[in-house]
């Protein structure tokens, strides 16, 4: 149930969100196995062995999991095929095959071979927080996150759902605590962090398990690198690395939070609900509290163009007012 990576957008009207619709939404299109021709599958699952739903609701938090079914069927064995039987043709016909013909081989013979191909699974969980506006998404690559995101949409659409824009970058505000050696509020930093040159095919410098408030640290950035991966720790509850993308990585509940949960539940059903509660719970506010660091979020007023007033001849038209700075895109 814990959760190893995070992605997480921003819910501008959460209350659109309706459980039930969301309910029936997922199940209309629930899971399917790869069938035929299909290179891919995918559809809606229980998030848990013991469920029987696709969508699991406990206190305004909605759990949902994703999973994908992919044939495997390397390029290399499309590739034996057909030599052999452009060798029978050559040997049989005492002819060489043109190219035109070689591609229709090929894709015959991948249609023949793609029924009979191996699978590989895998799953994305994510849970709606209506309470605080965020879609939590258990994955710490941009492209399964918004595969997710994209699901969501085809199933309910509108999804009311946006990557979150902070007032700080989040590289400005990682730099800024490494510079000083210390984070602020409930952050602490640990032990990892990467630094890049900002300037084109750029030095990158990577450390783990290092003081990051050595020195040799701050020479780094004093000569123009930016932090683009920091280690911290939350609370002395979670452990995670942060990126300039705002996603959280090796994400690790510390023994404290675990003891929590497992003293929570005897039996598996009493124990999975438990353990999301407290996880959803601790990452709720883990979100808010980074959220607040950076700055808090822009304010989409403030980021609309601005209307002009429409002049009529009898007045100069008005002067265009000056451009809107935006901290950062």
């Amino acid at each position: 149930m814990w959760f190893r990576q995070l992605s997480f957008y921003h819910l501008p009207a959460p209350e659109q969100i309706v459980a039930s619709k969301l309910a029936d939404a997922l199940i209309a299109r629930q899971f399917q196995r790869c069938s035929g021709l299909d290179w891919f599958s995918e559809g809606w699952v229980a998030p848990a062995p013991h469920l029987d739903e696709p969508l699991y609701v406990q206190r305004e938090r909605l759990l949902l999991s994703l999973r994908r079914e992919d044939k495997v069927l390397p390029a290399s064995v499309i590739r034996d095929f057909l030599d052999a039987k452009l060798r029978d043709i050559e040997q049989q016909e005492l002819r060489k095959v043109g190219r035109k013909e070689k591609l229709a081989m090929k894709e015959q013979i991948t249609d023949d071979l793609l029924p009979r191909a191996f699978t590989r699974t895998s799953r994305t969980a994510a849970y709606f927080d209506l309470a605080r506006g965020w879609l939590v998404v258990d994955s710490g690559s941009a492209s399964k996150a918004e595969a997710l995101l994209s699901n969501l949409r085809e199933a309910m659409p509108p999804l009311p759902a946006t990557l979150p824009r902070t007032v700080l970058a989040p590289h400005t505000l990682m730099t800024d605590w490494l510079a000083a050696g210390e984070a602020c509020d409930d952050f602490v930093l640990d032990s990892d962090c990467e630094l890049k040159d900002s300037s084109e095919n750029g030095a990158v410098v990577r450390c783990t398990r290092m003081d990051l408030t050595a020195d040799e640290i701050r020479q780094h950035i004093a000569t123009g690198k930016q932090v683009t991966r920091l280690g911290l720790i939350w609370r002395e509850r979670i452990r995670f690395t942060l990126t300039d993308t705002l996603q959280l990585k090796k994400l690790q509940f510390l023994d404290v939070l675990q003891e929590e949960a497992s003293q929570a539940g005897d039996d598996a059903a009493s124990l999975f609900e438990a353990t999301f509660l407290l996880m959803s719970e601790e990452l709720g506010e883990l979100i808010d509290d980074l959220v607040q660091a950076l700055g808090g979020l822009q304010d989409a007023a403030n980021l609309a163009p601005p209307v002009v007033a429409p002049t009529t001849s009898a007045a100069p038209a008005a002067e265009a007012p000056g451009a809107i700075d935006v901290p950062w895109d």
